[in-house]
């Protein structure tokens, strides 16, 4: 059965909370998402550019029906405590990702359907304590298997953006906004990088990066500060009018 009371909270820096039940329907909105970025692609359509550097929105679209499938494996992880790894190996990930993105058109859209609707329905067999099993996710990290609905619904909200096809972070959910930029300031505040402090001031959030230097505040709108973090975009201007400090990859 569906999980609904299985839960993880974390304390946000920003403006609340984020939770299992939260995480589960943001995979649901960006994987909707995803599916209408893609829709009506044909061949050349998918040969197009993506917003990733020397992705085409093949290479996108292959990328998030892998991760389905890989995070699929790490559910089985959880149901039955068999060790079974998101991918066998990084050489085949990134093989896994180069079939995929030469698939014809009809069958990649196929395949990022097929793929998210089997992950979503073996995640609703998990019973509450199958969500509590322990998992290794393929940057080595062991977690609950209740974090895999938030790996899910990052993936897909953001690259639902990442191929470029009219989708914007101004189309995310708002609270799945706060917990990535929360997600991504933990993370580049424990790299090396400048000094920032971001203000989302619409809604009264914000998050600091120390690094070097004096701090650079940077506000701007929720999507904006968002995309900025991610690295998908300049972002807004720093607080004087200058170009925001660049940072650095975030994953």
């Amino acid at each position: 059965m569906t999980s609904t009371s299985t839960g993880i909270d974390r304390t946000s820096t920003g403006a609340g909370v984020r939770t299992f039940t939260d995480a589960r329907r943001w995979a649901v909105i960006g994987a909707e998402l995803t599916f209408e970025a893609v829709a009506g692609l044909d061949d050349a359509g998918y040969a197009a550019p993506s917003a990733l550097p020397g992705w085409t929105r093949a290479h996108v679209a292959a990328h998030v029906a892998a991760n389905a499938e890989a995070l699929s494996n790490l559910v089985h992880w959880a149901a039955t405590g068999e060790p079974t790894p998101m991918y066998a190996s990084p050489e085949e990930r990134a093989a896994g990702i180069e079939r995929g993105r030469a698939l014809p058109a009809a069958r990649l859209t196929a395949w990022l359907r097929r793929s998210a609707d089997a992950l979503e329905a073996s995640m609703d067999e998990l019973t509450d304590g199958q969500w509590r099993h322990e998992v290794v996710t393929a940057q080595g990290r062991t977690v609950p298997a209740t974090e895999l609905p938030w790996m899910r619904s990052r993936e897909v909200c953001v690259h639902a953006v990442d191929l470029a096809t009219g989708v914007t972070f101004a189309d995310l959910p708002g609270d799945f906004l706060v917990a990535l930029c929360d997600d991504v300031a933990a993370k580049r505040a424990a790299a090396p990088g400048p000094a920032v402090t971001l203000r989302a001031g619409a809604i009264g959030a914000g998050w600091e990066l120390p690094g070097e230097g004096e701090p650079v505040l940077v506000t701007g709108e929720l999507h904006d500060i968002t995309a900025y973090l991610t690295g998908r975009a300049a972002g807004p201007r720093a607080a004087d009018g200058s170009p925001a400090p660049a940072l650095g990859a975030w994953l």
